[in-house]
């Protein structure tokens, strides 16, 4: 098992999250093995995470669950998580028992990102129902109902949620996952940014879909919407996945050696509150870079940011008072 650097109880992000580095592959299914390799990989140089998309209209993609539960068993530190799950083609109570089954298998290794659907001609052509953005986030927040219902296995009686889109009427509750899971949505627009704020345990947006300021202003609707709903802001873990070129001299964001990158992840951890960081990637070699160069700078960057200033929880360059 990897072990931490010193440095890490000090590398917190601005909501006071330790530091964690994780990869986003692509679950390609020309080359199955490949795809597992570099799940693989990125346990074997120290990262802390493996995510795979989930579209399960995508006949050149393996079906994400499954290639879950097939790397699950060919690990034994990572976490592992869909970087998000397609929640209109995946019932919610039936995703419940399977998120607990391989958490339980896999001795507590599984997290929950959760989409409410993107591309909907291809979802509609699968056989389920279109919906708006804003019947997508009412499903959402039912579905999260419905799956935190199924995992609270000690509550008595059985699952109840009357929702609009999801309707589960007195369904046997169980099994509890083997940890507390993190549901974590992918976010941008307001109303799914509140949802975060109010329900999830974490945001996980994608840089390349952010605009200048978007980060700020989506950890501002999230807090609020925590507060109002009587959680800190803390609560919330930030997750942002990333893309760049290491190269040997700088030509942009993300975009030259890892020295740059790590200055920059490093502002972002310590300005906008990221916690993890989610390199997507297919290169080995850059899988390689990213955790053996760039996440330990990061973590000293951070760290001596947290040795140079006093102890005062999260917020400390990010001006949010409470997160």
């Amino acid at each position: 098992m990897t072990t931490r650097p010193a440095a890490d109880e000090h590398s917190l992000s601005a909501y006071g999250h330790p530091l964690r580095f994780g990869s986003f592959i692509t679950p390609a299914n020309t080359d199955p093995a490949r795809t597992v390799d570099l799940a693989v990989l990125s346990e074997q140089v120290g990262l802390d995470l493996v995510t795979f998309q989930d579209h399960p209209y995508q006949p050149r993609f393996l079906d994400t669950w499954t290639l879950l539960s097939y790397v699950a068993a060919r690990t034994s530190r990572v976490h592992l998580s869909a970087n998000v799950t397609n929640l209109p083609l995946r019932p919610p109570a039936v995703l419940a028992r399977s998120v607990a089954s391989l958490d339980l298998l896999s001795g507590g290794r599984v997290e929950l990102g959760l989409g409410a659907g993107a591309f909907w001609d291809a979802i509609e052509a699968m056989g389920v129902r279109r919906l708006t953005g804003g019947q997508g986030v009412r499903a959402l927040e039912e579905a999260i109902d419905v799956i935190r219902q199924m995992w609270d296995a000690e509550e008595r009686g059985g699952v109840r949620v009357d929702g609009e889109f999801h309707r589960v009427r007195g369904a046997k509750r169980g099994p509890a996952p083997a940890h507390d899971v993190g549901i974590w949505l992918g976010a941008y627009r307001p109303r799914m940014l509140a949802l975060t704020g109010r329900r999830a345990d974490g945001w996980l947006p994608s840089l390349g879909n952010l605009g200048p300021g978007d980060l700020a202003a989506g950890n501002a609707v999230i807090d609020e919407a925590a507060q109002e709903a009587g959680r800190s802001p803390t609560d919330v873990r930030r997750l942002l996945n990333i893309n760049g070129r290491f190269a040997a001299a700088g030509r942009g964001t993300l975009h030259g050696p890892p020295e740059q990158w790590a200055h920059e992840l490093a502002e972002l951890a310590l300005g906008d509150g990221i916690g993890t960081f989610v390199l997507a990637s297919d290169d080995p070699d850059d899988l390689r870079r990213f955790a053996g160069e760039v996440a330990p700078a990061v973590r000293e960057l951070v760290a001596a940011e947290g040795r140079s200033t006093p102890a005062s929880g999260a917020g400390r360059s990010s001006g949010h008072p409470d997160g």
